[in-house]
């Protein structure tokens, strides 16, 4: 039990140094070497776990996903009001969690890989289409929105908005920007009854 213990934290120390500079270098530039000075473990415990650089990146990728997207729960009896959670839950884990933010960069680099790696893209539409879904069929949504048009936006518009907060700030205003998101498309996607009960900026956590 002690040794697959000292394997797991083995392996999280590798994802997390290889996430860090990963975000810092990008694919390209990111070395073995570096990653493994990084993680302060030994080279054949290193390729114990991960036999390439690719195989490590794609595990980053699986790994940063799951931080936030693969284990989100509703937050709110409203599917809108849920997708505006995910959205703020998401800018945070950018802020705070190296395995996301190096899972990020990754994913953008998409070309990098064989096959390219588009599921982070296609969590997002996925979660979104299913709560517009459930939105609708509350009663929450003006009529004759196109479900899948709109989760490609709302995907498509906070993967611009994060990028153009990392540019900009360093994410430092990818809060505001989530907030201004929400503000300008809801009006567009939500009737005015049930706009009226979400909370377009950050919620506090509940008690």
């Amino acid at each position: 039990m002690a040794r697959q213990a000292r394997a797991l934290a083995t392996r999280q120390a590798v994802l997390l140094a290889a996430a860090e500079v990963f975000d810092e270098r990008g694919y390209a530039a990111a070395t073995m070497s570096e990653i493994l000075e990084r993680a302060g473990v030994t080279k054949g415990a290193l390729y114990f776990h991960f036999r390439s650089k690719e195989e490590l990146a794609l595990a980053v990728i699986l790994e940063g996903q799951s931080a936030w997207l693969v284990t989100w729960e509703p937050s709110s009896d409203s599917p809108v009001q849920t997708l505006i959670d995910i959205g703020y839950a998401f800018a945070h884990a950018l802020q705070d969690d190296p395995l996301v933010r190096g899972s990020i960069r990754l994913t953008i680099e998409h070309g990098s890989f064989t096959p390219p790696q588009i599921a982070a893209y296609q969590g997002w539409s996925d979660v979104a289409r299913g709560l517009l879904e459930r939105a609708q069929e509350a009663g929450e949504l003006h009529p004759g929105i196109d479900l899948a048009a709109a989760a490609a936006v709302i995907q498509g518009a906070v993967t611009g908005i994060q990028l153009s907060s990392q540019v900009l700030t360093d994410r430092q205003d990818l809060i505001q920007r989530m907030a201004d998101l929400w503000t300008l498309l809801l009006p567009g996607l939500v009737q005015p009854h049930a706009l009226a009960r979400l909370s377009v900026t950050e919620r506090a956590p509940a008690p």
